[in-house]
């Protein structure tokens, strides 16, 4: 496992899991990484800078204030040096403080300073993990891109047992290596995402839409960004930020979607479709506002079908991108995702129930099972779950599996 010249800046907060951190810095020299500790007031209290100096071979940064470092503003001078900065234990307090960007300490003055990607290990009680504040939190980090690494579960040093437990040393630098090790891993890739929902017009003042958040395409969009992908973001009406170096397109009707995608497709190496399309638009768009009419409780719209995007760009006859289109299905989701492989010409497809409340339009979390015909197998179609998680770490997972499948996929072609 080889880190060298890596920059790793480790911020310790107070939780008892701080007693892993000289392992941890032992571990990330070895690899050949450097190392600078930042230490909140609370961590001084389960472990002692001498110790983090002497295996860090660095000095240790206490205080926001400090005379000794304050001409060189040392918090911004560690935010520019850092290439990650781990914050390990992060406790509640921490992750609160990060998600509603307070900064009255020196290591969450520099979280908001730094443009280095951030990672925690949340380590806490099993109950203060699982509170809903807690959640809340680290779904708000997942959004922005924060890498969460854990936590573990298990025994916990009050008595409790469930998760909460640092995740531990060899693991964190297990993952930090593979961080950087896949942080190239889509460099010269081109690809083109279609989130959110469409609005399809019937008069000035109405429309026919769905719930769709546009969650899951922002964060897929994200994780594709972040590991060097050149990335279009093609959305329909939303209200999320613009993820890090992601071009962002924005359409309202499905017609002008798939105009958009159309056109972005054919210089795409992927192309995944978790745009919510409305399947129908009127005829005609009323010129005024539509007026109820006195005596009738009915009002009838003619609609007219729109043109299927994903399968548009999966039949593609020239400069085809590998398609993924999602299923969002309230029964026999397995079923249809397959109907829907084939149908459209998918080279994978994710799918997910709708109807659990936990991951439908607008939740924050969601999981998917994922779906793809491979010449290889003697059933043909093969299968992998996506378990339960925020979305953003469920893109991040599903980015790998995707690549997985493409690399695979031009391996098949090529036998």
């Amino acid at each position: 496992m080889h880190l060298a010249g890596k920059r790793i800046l480790l911020g310790i907060t107070g939780g008892i899991a701080a007693y892993k951190c000289p392992e941890l810095i032992r571990l990330l020299k070895k690899a050949g990484a450097q190392v600078h500790v930042v230490m909140t007031e609370s961590a001084t209290h389960f472990v002692t800078p001498m110790t983090l100096q002497a295996v860090s071979a660095n000095r240790v940064a206490l205080e926001l204030f400090d005379p000794a470092a304050e001409l060189s503003m040392s918090h911004i001078e560690l935010a520019k040096w850092a290439d990650l900065v781990l914050i390990a234990p992060a406790t509640a307090n921490i992750i609160a403080k990060l998600a509603h960007g307070i900064a009255d300490d020196l290591l969450s003055t520099l979280c908001l300073a730094t443009s280095a990607p951030i990672a925690i290990a949340p380590a806490m009680n099993q109950q203060m993990y699982r509170a809903p504040a807690t959640a809340h939190n680290l779904a708000i980090l997942a959004s922005r891109g924060t890498l969460i690494w854990g936590p573990d579960s298990g025994v916990q040093a009050c008595g409790d047992v469930g998760a909460g437990r640092m995740v531990e040393p060899e693991a964190l630098t297990a993952e930090i290596h593979n961080f950087f090790a896949s942080s190239n891993e889509l460099t010269g890739m081109t690809i083109t995402v279609t989130a959110g929902p469409t609005v399809e017009a019937l008069d000035p003042v109405r429309y026919i839409s769905n719930y769709s958040s546009g969650k899951m395409g922002f964060a897929i969009a994200n994780a594709a960004a972040k590991l060097g992908a050149k990335v279009t973001l093609i959305s329909g009406p939303v209200h999320l930020d613009t993820p890090n170096n992601v071009e962002r397109i924005n359409v309202e009707s499905a017609l002008e979607m798939y105009e958009v995608a159309l056109k972005y497709a054919t210089q795409s190496t992927i192309f995944i479709s978790t745009a919510a399309v409305a399947d129908y638009r009127a005829v005609n768009i009323a010129p005024h506002k539509i007026k109820k009419e006195h005596g009738s409780d009915e009002l009838q719209l003619t609609l007219v079908k729109n043109p299927d995007i994903v399968a548009t760009v999966s039949n593609l006859e020239s400069k085809r991108p590998f398609v993924v289109g999602f299923a969002a299905e309230t029964d026999n989701v397995k079923d249809y995702a397959l109907k829907k492989l084939i149908s459209k010409n998918l080279d994978l497809i994710c799918a997910n129930d709708v109807s659990d409340k936990q991951i439908g339009f607008n939740a924050d979390q969601n999981a998917l099972t994922l779906y793809w015909r491979s010449i290889e197998e003697a059933n043909g179609n093969k299968e992998c779950s996506l378990p339960l998680a925020n979305k953003q770490e469920l893109a991040n997972k599903l980015i790998i599996e995707i690549i997985k499948r493409y690399k695979a996929s031009k391996n098949e072609q090529k036998n």
